[in-house]
């Protein structure tokens, strides 16, 4: 049996998205505006809850502000090193710093997917039975939810980093991706990898295809409660609330599934759908629960001291 090189891999070269050279300059100021917006957006967010005594005592806020954290996580994780691909010269990023990139990638974004599902399981309480809602959603129990769904995640995150470094890697190093995620990666593995494309597989698809059916199941239930709701006023508040969450869950979900849950490909689909989960939905985020939500804009009025927009005592 031949043996691979023995000489391994000591960084990655990134080969980022094609685009025109023409467009180099907008598309690294476009990159940079959506960085910082996404940090700043979800920086308000995250002061507005945590200051806002109408807020941060809340679960659905709570949620709210963890979720901040992971959208300034994810883009801080991926966004700079994007822009990097629209700068001129090779610029290739160490080995550690590629497994450190997967492992954070995944363990965010896994964790996103389980605080989607806590976020809709907290919308069912509260329009499905909400006189018991205090009770069955207290601050006790968000607390242990939101951490589960971090240990959840960072388990997750482990599992896929070990899996895609525990190969061998000796050559080519140039990822044909924007970040090191685990199908650009694998296909330089010096060694079989249909036991870790078949893990992958399983392990990320059971987690979108368990999260995605509680949202639906919930969801479900949410509509069929709301429908009984005899105002529209009543009506019209409850599908405002929601519909920010399937917004942001719809967005995420579908390039998820798009990438991860079909069979390999090397298509530049595959980068554009990308972009969506690691810088479009953390730079929207803020403002589809800002635009969509009114406490949360409330909230901003009073922050800022305008008037009319006191806590009532």
């Amino acid at each position: 049996m031949e043996k691979v090189n023995s000489t391994l891999l000591t960084e990655f070269i990134l080969t980022g998205i094609p685009y025109p050279l023409g467009l180099r300059t907008f598309l690294f100021v476009f990159f940079l505006l959506i960085y910082i917006l996404t940090q700043l957006g979800n920086l308000l967010i995250l002061v507005t809850v945590s200051v806002d005594p109408q807020l941060h005592a809340r679960p659905m806020y709570i949620f709210l502000g963890v979720l901040s954290i992971i959208d300034m996580g994810i883009s801080t994780i991926i966004v700079p090193r994007l822009m990097m691909n629209f700068t001129l010269g090779i610029k290739p990023i160490p080995f550690g710093g590629c497994v450190a990139q997967l492992y954070f990638y995944h363990f965010l974004g896994s964790t996103q997917c389980f605080l989607y599902t806590l976020m809709a399981y907290d919308r069912h309480l509260a329009i499905c039975r909400p006189l018991r809602y205090p009770v069955l959603m207290n601050g006790r129990l968000c607390t242990i939810l939101v951490a589960g769904a971090w240990v959840a995640g960072s388990i997750h995150g482990s599992i896929q980093a070990t899996l895609t470094f525990r190969l061998p890697y000796c050559g080519p190093n140039q990822v044909d991706y924007f970040f090191c995620d685990i199908p650009a990666v694998l296909r330089l593995a010096c060694a079989d990898t249909t036991v870790n494309k078949q893990v992958t597989f399983v392990d990320i698809g059971v987690v979108v295809a368990t999260c995605f059916s509680l949202i639906l199941l919930s969801y479900v239930q949410i509509t069929q409660a709301i429908l009984r709701i005899r105002t529209n006023d009543g009506r019209r508040r409850a599908f405002s609330t929601c519909g920010a969450h399937v917004t942001v869950v719809t967005v995420y979900y579908v390039p998820c599934a798009f990438i991860y849950l079909r069979p390999e490909t090397n298509s530049p689909l595959d980068g554009a759908a990308a972009l969506f989960p690691t810088a479009i939905t953390p730079f929207l985020n803020p403002l589809i629960y800002t635009l969509r939500n009114q406490e949360v804009k409330l909230a901003l009025k009073r922050m800022i001291g305008a008037p009319g927009t006191k806590s009532k005592v």
